[in-house]
């Protein structure tokens, strides 16, 4: 980024015992704003850039899995991201699932969803009627899904490149795997689905377009499509950090380097990724995604980050704060108007095992050092808080055949930094003499460990 819940941990367990027949449907909705009318701020870079015109649509895209009678549901938009309080009402628009999982593709070149980008830095960029539209549709791509379900037999494929991803702050960790699950109808073969999990800012089209577009993802989704006549969802995962596309190096089919902020760079880099999803595809291994073991933590994270404690004063960013009194997890989550004192937002982080398949649900744009295990050791003496214990790794906690993660997962919170990689101030990292960029974009140092440790918790079951 550019820039009714339990009070308490939600527990829901599989039981043991033998499962029903896995079944799987696709579904998807048009959420394209109309231009034109009223002004559509798009997301993502400044304030005020308003959208000229509509390149390709913005799309929610839902995925309905079932084990006998019970269900899942993931879905996800081309929006920069949605807050919890969206999530919440999407889930009260379908019933009958035993989790409802909302993403955003955190998409840099559609509407603003979380109203940070509106005329002016003190006015927000949502249109309330486009915003129930928005939840409305991703409700409706759910139904969808749910009602085309059939049964079906499953495939996962992972494959990394890391010339497909530039991080642009240092020190360079990538997360450059992409993973790939593939349905196919059992008798004939036919397929009848694919997820696809990707690490990308989908923002190659730079802060110069005005065109509304889910960037490199709509070519992605388009190419998988018609190569193997089937639905696709995207989702986004390990962000963070910062995982690009700009100033990233792609050429095409003759050779030429082609430039940032054009769509013919992003309709190359979207179909390489999906050209990745078909070599991931290659050497796909059956999979078993039953039985459904969900387990979700409700808490609170401190916002320290001043901009966004004036943006929730003035109304910009729509959500209700909450007192901090140093626990993630009160027995009472107090709501708040007065952002003198202390201060909080309440979130939530999911584990989901899928049969042999684990899945982390992350609120925001975690870095890949905290997924993969890789935060500096030791710090650099320059960092705000060199001293700060390592966090626990989210894969580390992941001890199944197949592992996946889900970013920006019922909610958008920013950046989740290394605490002791946090620079907000001088002396720099890396006798740099400014801040690299990502603190701004964050609700404050202490959301990296409380996130890692709430996950951590969720995954041993506790």
């Amino acid at each position: 980024m550019r820039f009714a819940s339990a009070l308490c941990v939600l527990l829901s367990f599989a039981l043991p015992g033998s499962a029903g027949e896995f079944s799987v449907g696709f579904g998807e909705v048009d959420v394209t704003p109309e231009v034109g009318k009223r002004p559509v701020y798009i997301a993502g870079f400044g304030q005020n850039r308003k959208a000229t015109k509509v390149h390709d649509p913005i799309t929610a895209r839902a995925v309905v899995m079932g084990d006998g009678d019970e269900k899942i549901a993931f879905v996800s938009v081309d929006v920069i991201g949605l807050f919890l309080p969206s999530v919440e009402r999407i889930r009260e628009k379908v019933t009958g699932f035993k989790y409802v999982l909302v993403s955003a593709t955190h998409n840099h070149e559609g509407p603003d969803t979380l109203g940070l980008w509106g005329p002016t830095p003190i006015q927000t960029g949502i249109d309330a009627d486009y915003q129930k539209k928005l939840e409305t549709g991703c409700a409706d791509a759910i139904r969808a899904a749910d009602k085309a379900r059939t049964p079906a037999t499953v495939r996962i494929g992972k494959v990394s490149d890391p010339d497909l991803l530039l991080d642009n702050r240092k020190p360079v960790v990538k997360h450059d795997e992409l993973v790939v699950l593939q349905f196919r109808e059992p008798k004939t073969n036919k397929p009848l689905g694919m997820l696809v999990q990707w690490n990308c800012h989908p923002e190659s089209l730079d802060s110069r377009n005005t065109e509304i577009s889910a960037d490199f993802i709509h070519y992605t989704v388009k190419h998988l499509r018609e190569s193997h006549k089937c639905p696709v969802a995207y989702f986004t995962g390990t962000v963070g950090g910062l995982m690009t596309t700009l100033k990233l190096p792609i050429k095409d089919e003759k050779g030429k380097e082609l430039a940032d902020g054009t769509f013919e760079k992003t309709e190359r880099y979207g179909r390489l990724v999906a050209v990745l999803a078909d070599k991931a595809l290659k050497d796909a291994v059956p999979v078993k995604l039953t039985p459904f073991t969900v387990r979700t933590q409700a808490l609170l994270v401190p916002v320290e980050n001043a901009v966004y404690r004036l943006g929730w004063s003035l109304g910009t960013l729509d959500r209700t704060m909450y007192a901090w009194e140093g626990t993630p997890t009160p027995k009472k989550f107090t709501a708040t108007k007065d952002v003198t004192k202390p201060v909080a937002v309440k979130t939530e982080v999911g584990y989901l095992k899928l049969g042999d398949l684990e899945i982390a649900a992350i609120p925001g744009e975690i870095y890949p050092e905290l997924v993969l295990g890789k935060v500096q050791n030791p710090a650099d003496p320059g960092a705000d808080f060199p001293d700060a214990p390592i966090e626990p790794a989210v894969y580390d906690q992941l001890k199944g055949k197949h592992r996946m993660l889900i970013g920006l997962a019922n909610d958008e919170l920013g950046y989740f930094i290394p605490k002791r990689q946090w620079d907000d101030k001088a002396p720099f990292c890396y006798g740099l003499k400014k801040s690299q960029y990502g603190e701004m974009n964050s609700v404050g140092p202490e959301a990296a460990p409380i996130i890692c440790g709430t996950f951590k918790e969720l995954a041993k079951g506790k």
